[in-house]
């Protein structure tokens, strides 16, 4: 559940609903998906939570993918942890874990202070309900266990749960010769005086749990001060990604989401990834391969230009002639409106593809270039999807040799760079530190971009459809004036033109709608300007021509149009919503 799908559609409406019904609703709608058989691939295409191999890090003989994990509190019932392994965390803290379940007290959430009264004690659904939950999920990330109760219930639980645990998360004002384990052993909320009285061997750090974020960073100082050795993780306390920085400057070695992530989003997750990984500021060389890639782009680009200067002038082809057996004035005498049509058809296709040609590039030069794994994936997707679109071609029994060469001309550039990049595996960095109202207007717009993705997808599907089907909508034949029936009477082969048309635009247009897409999902990073740039500039010649030779021929039937007034109000919002976020160089973290 990224940001712009959490706080623009379901966060309004969950918001209304007790704490503890929303929070099961979600988690358990998310473990559902997880569970699918392409739950996993769908999680990670929505969100694409790699964590970058820069943050990877050694604590306490465990590894962690990075230092962000999530607190206990948010799942005590283990009904998300199925999904949450998926979404990014270096960690997750499970429990706390008592012998027996504690009964179940509901969470109130407070909405204006932007804080949750968890329950006190908190929820617990046992020991034996712990182990068989746990042991049906697929640990992608250690897993931290709390535990509660007296020195020997632990210890009876500790032996129970040993082959689960990665480390321990202790309760209580002391540590009990009886609580030994082979694994990290971290203290709750200790006092300094506990912890002076303490020897390094009886445990392996502490954890400092605190819902305001101020006292939190002072409480890491002064324990840094006190014991400058002393391994901390903090609980709680974060909202933004400038938070988290400051306490990991301050010297906690590894955080855990609570309240905060129910409040800033999912996407808290990835934003602090991604914020850490600024700050390291690493310079990578330009990726082998990039190149290719990029030319790849610029012969559709150049092809969408000639299309275009051919649905301007001649509209058909001399082997489109030969095809049908007679001359283009034969077609237009006895009905005008044919080559007309032809026209639009060929034009929208021209204009979708100088776009998609735009995109590919900015992908390749300002994505690939510096080894972002998705910015790949987003070009790999839509160039598989477009060369399987020639397929369609001959749906309707019309195949022109010219889209055959030109698959023939795009096919090694495309290979050559698919090769050369198969090892990327960077992640994007973002400026954004703070939960400022750019970063929430936003997800407005990215909302926006993603539902025009979907839309160009859905539409690229339809079209492609009714080109090895039925050809024609019943706008169309209005248009036309004559039925099918009549078209076919004329010239036999007339049809089949027209649905290869149709077919080729619909392919572009899926292609071009996985693009726009993918780049919304995966793009939106503060101070991307070029993806600002690229949904812009790629996005002018698809809607000019598109809107340009309807009424140029006069089609401009509202109905048919509807589609295309509704992606551009789409595609304008997207522009509004997101250029401060984009050109908003960088926060002023608080540290």
């Amino acid at each position: 559940m990224p940001d712009w799908s959490y706080h623009r559609i379901f966060k309004p409406v969950l918001s209304k609903l007790p704490a503890h019904m929303s929070r099961e609703f979600i988690h358990r709608g998310m473990s559902t998906i997880a569970s699918l058989p392409l739950g996993p691939h769908i999680i990670n295409f929505l969100g694409r939570e790699e964590c970058p191999p820069q943050l990877k890090i050694q604590f306490n003989g465990i590894e962690f993918a990075n230092p962000v994990g999530l607190s206990g509190k948010i799942d005590p019932l283990l009904t998300g942890t199925s999904a949450f392994t998926h979404l990014g965390f270096g960690f997750i803290e499970v429990g706390p874990v008592t012998i027996q379940p504690t009964e179940s007290y509901h969470p109130i959430t407070n909405h204006n202070e932007q804080r949750i009264q968890f329950s006190d004690p908190p929820e617990s659904i046992g020991l034996k309900k712990t182990i068989e939950k746990l042991r049906k999920i697929r640990k992608r990330q250690p897993f931290i266990l709390r535990l509660s109760g007296t020195p020997q219930e632990i210890t009876i639980m500790m032996e129970q749960l040993d082959v689960l645990a990665d480390g321990y998360i202790v309760e209580g004002d002391e540590i009990h010769p009886t609580i030994q384990s082979n694994k990290p052993i971290f203290i709750s909320n200790p006092t300094l005086d506990l912890l002076y009285k303490l020897s390094v061997e009886d445990i392996s750090g502490i954890v400092v749990e605190e819902d305001e974020f101020k006292t939190l960073l002072s409480t890491i100082r002064t324990y840094k001060k006190a014991i400058p050795t002393l391994s901390i993780i903090t609980s709680g306390g974060v909202h933004e990604p400038g938070q988290a920085l400051s306490l990991l400057d301050a010297g906690a070695s590894l955080l855990l989401l609570s309240d905060g992530y129910v409040f800033s989003g999912p996407g808290l997750t990835k934003r602090i990834n991604e914020a850490l990984l600024d700050d390291l500021n690493d310079q990578i060389p330009p990726q082998k391969g990039w190149k290719s890639y990029w030319y790849f782009g610029l012969f559709i680009f150049i092809g969408g230009l000639l299309a275009f200067l051919f649905s301007l002038t001649s509209v058909i082809l001399p082997y489109d002639e030969h095809y049908l057996g007679m001359k283009r004035e034969s077609i237009a005498g006895f009905n005008d409106r044919i080559v007309k049509f032809m026209a639009h058809d060929r034009m929208t296709l021209a204009g979708t593809m100088i776009s998609g040609g735009i995109v590919y590039m900015q992908l390749s030069f300002h994505g690939v270039k510096r080894g972002l794994l998705w910015a790949k994936r987003s070009i790999d997707i839509a160039a598989i999807t477009g060369f399987l679109g020639i397929f369609l071609f001959i749906g309707y029994g019309y195949f022109d040799w010219l889209h055959l060469l030109f698959w023939f001309v795009l096919l090694p550039f495309y290979v050559y760079g698919w090769i050369h990049t198969r090892g990327i595996n960077g992640t994007p960095s973002s400026r954004n530190r703070r939960n400022h109202n750019i970063w929430m207007q936003s997800l407005y717009g990215q909302l926006a971009f993603v539902v025009l993705g979907f839309s160009f997808v859905l539409g690229g599907l339809v079209i492609s459809y009714f080109g090895v089907t039925s050809v024609f909508v019943p706008t169309d034949l209005l248009y036309l004036c004559m039925p099918p029936e009549i078209l076919h009477e004329f010239n036999q082969n007339l049809i089949p033109v027209i649905a290869h048309d149709r077919a080729g635009f619909g392919s572009a247009l899926l292609s071009v709608g996985l693009l726009v897409l993918t780049l919304s999902l995966w793009g939106f990073q503060q101070g991307n300007k070029w993806v600002w740039q690229t949904l812009l500039i790629g996005g002018l010649p698809a809607f000019i021509s598109g809107i340009y030779i309807h009424f140029a021929i006069g089609y401009t039937s509202f109905t048919h149009l509807l589609p295309a007034y509704f992606a551009i109000g789409l595609f304008l919002i997207g522009l509004v919503k997101t250029y401060s976020f984009f050109y908003h160089d960088r926060d002023i973290g608080e540290r």
